[in-house]
């Protein structure tokens, strides 16, 4: 191995004290030894962070609203901060990126105020798993207006609607996105993660792809210490079977679980149970996303694309676009207008990342506390920086998909055990191996940032490692049955009293009135575009599959 390490001043007997108390790699020692040089400070706190917060609107008595999309927030399809996901109550808020987790919390805080200033006696529900749904077909698609590009949208949720049911996507979650200071990667240089003869993009990619393959391998330890979601209202299945139990008249659980919305009870599929990308390079993703894009899948052929002159999906292929893949985490680059996002990948390489799998916390107004914002950066730090092998042909990415899966199903049981390197391993004795490592990687961000609390908020995850009472989804459960009320009535008390909140604490004027501005601009970017998109909605899907005609390569 070849690091960029020629500033390097520290000997080996000091990098041994450094992180003396450590269970650490020696690569990972290397690196953190390296980033820990006063001049590299700086990549560190370059990094930037983000948030999508998804959250259902309800009526007073915890029922799915019903109502459209409220005008005062603005364009649904044009706002930057406010729009919605599948239905068009599930409002979804959205943030700048930030290098500061008080500044992007801040501005989420300040989005809820300004959305409870607009929602008359509405409610977020503060929860991954939903509120009271009515039937499928009452349960509203979003709407984006009349432009072909709107519609575009409408229409991929009718597709979602036929392939996994309308209930299915009234689930929601935190999205975290994270990237690092694009100087940061060409220190990270390792021959055996095929960094020869890259440019900058390229290797920029790798490293990326190697950070996520790391993720897939250690994500099981988010599921454990923030998963929220491990009971369900009794009436969300609608019937279809389960092997849950029953808390109550009401409410449907697994005495174990730590998140049932990351479980095979969410975004699935037989489609996509093929789709099983190991991430060992961006090519070979790239080509498995576009072979999903273009391979037809009999079930959807027989519902075809049009029914009654009316479009109830964008394609019959395995997936109508790349972002129907449901998965952990993402690779991501900004689109170009117009652009599909594979291509964005294919042509710019990997800019960001996006982690998907994050449960609401239904104690926290916001969904989100800066202890596991904080958490969340020491952990990405440890991803990119730890020894990323790639997968072998021999399922070793399919056992991290079984440790996830065993986890959020399981993951309180007590001696639970999971595999790695394919040997059993207890869950609470690898967490702790873990721990000391993002530890490390907390005690570097701090003195690149100047900040404290970043291994504190690492030492508190240790408490929920030796007892599982302290973890949320173990939490939930208590205070459901301190309280006596199922999850829908404990889940909705929760919720108003985080409305409350908001509401008592209304934005300042100049603030309300910069989002009000925000609000009615996006109103008329919307007619504006409504106004310029005319012609046949069929060939503008054509145009639209054909920005990846032809072989996606790197």
């Amino acid at each position: 191995m070849r690091y960029n390490c020629a500033t390097c001043a520290w000997s080996d007997d000091a990098r041994r004290k450094r992180f003396q108390g450590f269970t650490l790699s020696d690569l990972l020692t290397t690196r953190l030894t390296l980033l820990d040089q006063p001049a590299h400070h700086r990549l560190i706190a370059g990094s930037q962070i983000g948030l999508e917060k998804e959250g259902l609107r309800v009526d007073p008595r915890g029922h799915l609203a019903l109502t459209p999309h409220p005008i005062a927030l603005g364009s649904a399809l044009a706002n930057p901060r406010i729009t919605t996901d599948y239905s068009e109550a599930l409002l979804e808020f959205i943030t700048a990126p930030h290098r500061k987790h008080d500044a992007m919390l801040a501005e989420m805080d300040q989005i809820h105020r300004f959305t409870y200033a607009n929602l008359g006696d509405e409610v977020v529900w503060n929860q991954s798993m939903p509120a009271l749904l009515p039937d499928e077909e009452t349960i509203p698609i979003a709407w984006y207006g009349k432009s072909n590009t709107g519609m575009l949208k409408h229409v991929y949720r009718r597709g979602l609607a036929r392939r996994y049911g309308k209930a299915m996507q009234c689930i929601a979650g935190i999205h975290y996105n994270f990237s690092f200071d694009e100087a940061l990667w060409p220190l990270l240089v390792d021959e055996n993660v095929g960094n020869a003869g890259q440019n900058a993009a390229e290797h920029q990619s790798t490293r990326y792809v190697a950070m996520i393959r790391n993720f897939t391998r250690y994500s099981w330890l988010l599921m454990y210490l923030f998963g929220a979601s491990p009971a369900i209202s009794a009436g969300f299945l609608q019937g279809r079977p389960h092997a849950l139990e029953r808390f109550d008249a009401d409410t449907l659980y697994l005495p174990h679980a730590t998140s049932l919305r990351m479980s095979d009870l969410g975004y699935t599929s037989t489609a996509q149970a093929e789709l099983t990308p190991c991430y060992n390079d961006l090519p070979t993703y790239l080509d498995s996303l576009f072979g999903a894009v273009s391979r037809p899948w009999p079930a959807y052929e027989k519902i075809g694309t049009i029914q009654n002159g009316e479009w109830v999906q964008l394609s019959t292929n395995v997936l109508q676009i790349e972002n129907e893949y449901y998965s952990t985490i993402r690779p991501k680059r900004v689109a170009r207008r117009g652009e599909r996002p594979l291509r964005a990948l294919a042509s710019r390489g990997v800019q960001y990342v996006e982690v998907r799998c994050m449960d609401i916390d239904p104690f926290v107004p916001t969904g989100i506390e800066a202890r596991t914002s904080r958490f969340l950066e020491a952990f990405m730090l440890f991803c990119a920086l730890e020894n990323s092998p790639s997968f072998p042909d021999d399922g070793r990415c399919m056992r991290s998909t079984n440790n996830f899966g065993r986890v959020v199903k399981q993951g309180r049981q007590p001696g639970l055990l999971l595999t790695r390197d394919g040997e059993p391993i207890g869950l609470r004795e690898w967490g702790h191996d873990l721990l000391d490592r993002i530890d490390a990687c907390a005690d570097l961000i701090e003195r690149a940032r100047g900040e404290t609390g970043y291994r504190e908020d690492v030492r508190a995850q240790r408490a929920k490692l030796n007892d599982a009472d302290e973890t949320p989804s173990a939490r939930l459960l208590a205070a459901m049955r301190e309280s006596g009320a199922s999850f829908i009535e404990f889940s909705l008390e929760q919720s108003r009293r985080h409305a409350e909140h908001f509401r008592a604490n209304p934005l300042p004027a100049a603030d309300q009135e910069a989002f009000a501005d925000q609000a009615a601009t996006s109103l008329a970017d919307q007619a504006a575009l409504e106004a310029s998109e005319a012609g046949d909605f069929g060939a503008f899907v054509a145009t639209y599959h054909a920005g990846l005609l032809g072989r996606i390569s790197t």
